[in-house]
């Protein structure tokens, strides 16, 4: 029997057609306003701060659970966000954010959580001041121009080539340094260099990573 907190009446419809009326409908409310936005705030912020410690060098693998009992390893923002069962609207948005960033770019899509749950954070002084959401996000805009601006203006080209990759090799030993495979990332930096050169277009700039095809294999080492 259900308890006097839990009361459902069984009743039927017209066609004599049974369904039950739950009670407990009535003691749910609706957050609006300010309430609901910082509620938003706090379940992105909860996500970007779960993410936070994975990032940088020293940063710290996450042991993932899945419900057939798979066990990942990874210090991967967009691979952690996948594999957590996120159930938060605004928290699934952080989910397509850092997987936007994975295809876009390929990189950073932890950082690019962590800065979102940032500028959320430092949102809520602003809504306490009583300043509307819609300027908000306006005064976003226009400081992501300044920023992309100044970018432009203090960034380097940086010069390689298929006969001189030193560059690209740098760069890609810097991306795996803290990834799993950071023992031996020289080698799979030039591995990494090596595939991306075989498929690109040099002069449009452009990789087809639908090209480069990664094969798992049993046995053997790092």
């Amino acid at each position: 029997m259900a308890g006097p907190q839990h009361q459902a009446v069984y009743a039927t419809d017209e066609y004599g057609r049974p369904f039950i009326i739950v009670r407990e409908q009535q003691r749910k409310s609706r957050l609006n306003g300010t309430d609901a936005i910082k509620s938003h705030i706090l379940a992105a912020k909860t996500v970007a701060n779960i993410l936070k410690t994975s990032l940088g060098p020293r940063g710290l693998d996450k042991i993932l659970i899945s419900a057939d009992g798979d066990i990942t390893v990874t210090n991967d923002g967009a691979t952690i966000l996948a594999e957590m069962e996120v159930e938060h609207q605004i928290a699934k948005l952080l989910v397509q954010l850092s997987k936007s960033q994975d295809d876009e770019i390929g990189d950073g899509t932890t950082g690019v959580v962590v800065l979102a749950g940032a500028l959320l954070e430092q949102t809520e002084q602003l809504l306490d001041r009583g300043i509307h959401p819609i300027r908000i996000a306006d005064g976003f805009e226009r400081a992501c121009h300044v920023a992309v601006e100044h970018l432009n203006k203090i960034s380097d080209v940086i010069e390689f080539s298929v006969e001189h990759p030193e560059n690209l090799l740098k760069t890609a030993m810097t991306s795996l340094g803290s990834k799993i495979v950071s023992k031996s990332h020289a080698k799979f930096a030039k591995l990494a260099v090596d595939a991306v050169l075989s498929v690109a277009d040099l002069e449009r700039k452009e990789v087809d990573f639908e090209l480069i095809k990664v094969d798992g294999k049993m046995g053997g080492s790092m």
